[in-house]
């Protein structure tokens, strides 16, 4: 899945071919004067391959740095993309629905002909995780740094979104945290209790339905990072897969064929 991308020219392989072959010649000339016990010939083959597909090991710093910097590529990916006007709200994927446990408020609101304040309000909902996307990205390039050696061989062995897990397992906690404070901001400024509220005086008034008073903030908190996460996985499977989404000499180093 990983390697050096440095391609020599044709003519250059020849000449390293050649070199190679007669390294070999020499050597072979040499055996009959050499005990075979002496002979290592497993690392003999493997400096053999070394020297003519002309590709060097990847050591662990590069590794890491490679795998820190598919990270903070597509997390500033994503975060742009979400942060654009209708990057949540009209995204096929993590476009934030009205909570799911007022869900008969919904449908019965809908029912009594107030459909259009209902998507006004999932739309203000949906601003609100647009609005505090804006703050996402350093937020995960703070966590991003404190990956290790070990976390990067388990990401190295792992899927095409095994980065992006990493990322969601060590972090989500912490940015969960900072980020919900963002949400409440960005509510208040998109002015989501002006959609909520007229919506919830309405169903109250129908005649013996359960209220309902869901934690809009943790609502659209949970929300926006999960689309968040789902953005970077994205990301990260184009830069283990497409070459064109390597942007950045380590990334094509590490991820290069």
């Amino acid at each position: 899945m990983f390697g050096n991308i440095f391609v020599l020219p044709a003519s250059q392989k020849k000449i390293r071919r050649m070199k190679t072959i007669i390294k070999i010649f020499s050597f072979a000339l040499l055996l009959p004067l050499t005990s075979c016990s002496q002979i290592d010939f497993n690392k003999i083959g493997k400096e053999i391959d070394k020297n003519i597909n002309g590709k060097k090991p990847l050591t662990n710093t590069e590794i890491i740095s490679g795998l820190k910097e598919a990270l903070n590529v597509g997390s500033n990916n994503a975060s742009s993309s979400a942060s654009k006007i209708d990057g949540y709200f009209k995204h096929p994927v993590i476009s934030i629905p009205f909570p799911p446990e007022a869900q008969q408020m919904e449908n019965t609101l809908r029912s009594l002909g107030m459909g259009r304040q209902v998507n006004d309000f999932v739309m203000t909902i949906n601003r609100s995780a647009e609005e505090a996307a804006k703050q996402a990205a350093p937020i995960f390039l703070d966590a991003i740094k404190n990956m290790t050696i070990t976390d990067g061989l388990q990401i190295l062995k792992g899927n095409d979104s095994a980065a992006t897990s990493y990322l969601r397992k060590s972090t989500s906690s912490p940015l969960h945290d900072k980020f919900k404070p963002v949400i409440r901001a960005a509510t208040q400024k998109v002015d989501v209790t002006k959609y909520w509220n007229p919506l919830v005086t309405a169903y109250d008034q129908v005649p013996f339905v359960s209220k309902v008073n869901p934690d809009l903030e943790e609502y659209i908190t949970q929300k926006a990072l999960s689309g968040l996460f789902y953005l970077v996985s994205q990301e990260e499977s184009k830069i283990r897969k497409d070459p064109a989404a390597r942007v950045t000499d380590i990334l094509k180093k590490v991820f290069g064929n």
